[in-house]
């Protein structure tokens, strides 16, 4: 029985993970092979977290420790890090959800420091490696729970790198055809970001698709500007296979 879950879904986390699709371009494969292939495949049950947890704090805090001298050299400061880090999800009721994502990017790119320096001055702290994309760990899980694990809502594709959830992804049903990928930005957009906006406080963007059309938006984005994700050269779509594209 087709469904999304072992049709779509199952496509997007194993392209993620390395399987090449036969009729990419040769220079497209190289590019592929080599900045993609770090993602793996852990399921939601066995991520080191509770199902409460916005982040997954245990790989966190490896990566603050690996990517912070300051942090390394004393490693309980990536719990003070970390202890910053939470409170913003946290006030999203109060902030807003675009505000609060604004905060955590500044996190995200760098822009934040702490008094980690050698004579306590401040230093920036580094929660993603974008000079060695080599020293970050990514992964993809599906169905993630949050925030309860019996009545939570449950998101289809996840993508973290070093801890952070930084992609949501919807997959829907490519054999309906009055399911489209508007189902799935909708569930995004006018029901997780709305009722479990924590959730969305790091997120970079969200993509909906039903194994046809592929669109992206970032949070709040209304869904009729959400885009295509196309090659210049390539902007077919339609099938499966431009969708892994």
């Amino acid at each position: 029985m087709f469904n999304e879950e072992n049709t779509v879904e199952q496509m997007v986390i194993e392209t993620l993970c390395g399987s090449v699709p036969e009729d990419m371009a040769a220079q497209d494969q190289e590019f592929y092979t080599g900045e993609i292939k770090g993602w793996r495949f852990i399921s939601s049950a066995q991520l080191p977290r509770q199902t409460s947890d916005v982040f997954v704090e245990p790989t966190m805090r490896d990566a603050l420790i690996r990517l912070n001298p300051g942090i390394k050299a004393q490693p309980d400061r990536a719990d003070e890090v970390l202890y910053r880090l939470r409170t913003i999800p946290l006030a999203v009721q109060s902030e807003g959800l675009v505000r609060a994502n604004e905060l955590f990017a500044e996190w995200l790119r760098g822009e934040k420091s702490m008094p980690f320096g050698d004579r306590g001055e401040h230093t920036p702290v580094r929660l993603i490696d974008f000079e060695n994309l080599n020293n970050n760990d990514y992964v993809v899980t599906n169905q993630w729970t949050y925030p309860v694990k019996d009545t939570g809502k449950r998101l289809d594709i996840v993508l973290l790198v070093n801890g952070i959830p930084l992609v949501v992804g919807e997959a829907k049903t490519p054999v309906r055809p009055a399911i489209t990928w508007v189902d799935g930005a909708s569930d995004i957009h006018n029901g997780y970001e709305q009722s479990i906006p924590q959730m969305f406080v790091p997120n970079v963007f969200s993509f909906a698709t039903e194994g046809k059309c592929y669109r992206y938006g970032s949070v709040r984005m209304p869904i009729d500007i959400w885009g295509p994700w196309h090659e210049p050269e390539n902007k077919a779509e339609g099938t499966l296979a431009d969708v892994q594209r």
